[in-house]
């Protein structure tokens, strides 16, 4: 499939957050949308990440390093690195996943 509509895959993944998944034969790509507070636990998976904020400002925490993310900024995160988050406004935000993350098919 090339063309995918968005709106018609979004669901709810945590309180505050909402999320659509997209994925390729080798990669994820997700479109969060988080309401202002809400919190991305603490985990870690064996996908490189990288996270690209799109709207609004969101605390992340990689590897004990916190920084307050503007839509300027790209976070890279390694594969198995330790990270969580909070949503300090309204923001949307681009997560792409290498290799592709089967467990949010």
């Amino acid at each position: 499939m090339s063309f995918i509509n968005t709106e018609d895959i979004e669901r709810e993944m945590l309180p505050g957050a909402r999320a659509r998944f997209i994925h390729s034969e080798n990669m994820t790509m997700s479109l969060w949308r988080f309401e202002a507070g809400g919190n991305l636990p603490e985990h870690s998976h064996p996908h490189e990440q990288m996270t690209k904020l799109i709207s609004g400002r969101f605390e992340l925490t990689v590897d004990g390093e916190t920084k307050e993310m503007t839509a300027s900024d790209v976070a890279v995160i390694p594969s198995n690195a330790v990270h969580k988050g909070r949503a300090i406004t309204d923001c949307e935000m681009l997560d792409v996943f290498y290799p592709v993350r089967e467990d949010y098919r």
